[in-house]
């Protein structure tokens, strides 16, 4: 059965499901939902996620939304170990990828800072300030999480996990949008060691941009 993921080439959140899908060695087709343009609010899209978000992967006879309920599924139909056993890892690796995903993205998604430009009345470089007023801070913190864990060369040991697949697309908008982060060395490190890693490498953004 094909694997068909609904995707934008710069969302954070497709980009972690992109990641995954190359972990895991599953071949996918990609059918691009331009956000700029505004596919994600058409007919087409809502019926397939009636919140107008991305990414949607069609799977195994299923239709599934939200990037880390997706990554859960991948995790545990497909073994990829993104998470400790044991259950007071577990929550700690999930509570350090979370510090992102749920504390970082939301406010700098597309929608959000849409209406923060719109707010500040199109002010010229209101959306990078946006950005910069968030990022920088939440990946300040994260930095000082990640010193409670082994960067072995990932987040968190030898083998990519949650907390990486989360961290590589928030430094994507990190570099996008001029955030200093010169001085975050253990997330710096952990951007090496992923860059070099195939299934991320394939993953990034600028390898999945429409022609």
């Amino acid at each position: 059965m094909d694997t068909v993921l609904y995707d934008y080439w710069r969302s954070s959140a497709s980009y972690r499901v992109r990641i995954a899908l190359n972990l895991a060695g599953i071949p996918y087709r990609s059918v691009p939902v331009d956000l700029v343009k505004g596919d994600h609010k058409g007919a087409d899209h809502l019926d397939r996620n009636p919140q107008g978000f991305v990414p949607v992967l069609d799977i195994d006879g299923l239709r599934l939304t939200q990037s880390l309920a997706i990554l859960d599924y991948l995790d545990n139909t497909r073994g990829l170990n993104l998470l400790p056993a044991e259950p007071g890892g577990r929550a700690r690796a999930m509570a350090l990828a979370h510090a992102i995903a749920v504390d970082i993205h939301p406010v700098c998604n597309l929608s959000v800072a849409a209406e923060a430009d719109k707010m500040s009345g199109g002010r010229d470089g209101a959306r990078q300030a946006w950005m910069q007023r968030f990022i920088r801070p939440g990946l300040i913190a994260f930095e000082t999480l990640l010193a409670r864990f082994d960067q072995a060369p990932y987040c968190c040991g030898d083998t990519p996990g949650l907390a990486d697949i989360c961290l590589m697309p928030q430094l994507y908008n990190a570099h996008r949008w001029e955030v200093d982060i010169s001085d975050l060395p253990r997330c710096l490190a952990v951007e090496t060691a992923c860059a070099a890693h195939p299934a991320f490498a394939a993953a990034h953004p600028d390898q999945t941009k429409p022609a």
